[in-house]
């Protein structure tokens, strides 16, 4: 059975953070809520000691390349919705396939 890996790349700028505290509770509250909602990893990977920008990068895994571009982009858009403080800048997709 073949398999596809989903990563998503997500750039967030947060236009109204001023500290890391504030970044940490906004990233924090956003990873979180994905967690909860999707069936993906998602964790913050870059720009940890910038106040003004994250790097969040999603993860799933799936037997269709279809459905996890699609879980995906669902993902993204729940994420777009949810950036009170900011903007969603750069957004990067790959499918890998894995297996047979």
């Amino acid at each position: 059975m073949a398999t596809t890996i989903g990563v998503a790349r997500l750039g967030l700028y947060l236009e109204d953070t001023f500290s890391l505290k504030d970044k940490r509770q906004t990233v924090r509250s956003i990873t979180q809520q994905v967690r909860n909602t999707f069936n993906v990893g998602i964790a913050e990977t870059a720009d940890l000691d910038d106040a003004r920008v994250a790097t969040l990068v999603v993860v799933c895994v799936s037997n269709s390349a279809a459905h996890a571009q699609e879980m995906l982009q669902t993902v993204i858009g729940f994420v777009e919705r949810k950036v009170e403080l900011g903007v969603v800048e750069e957004i990067e997709t790959e499918l890998i396939p894995y297996g047979d």
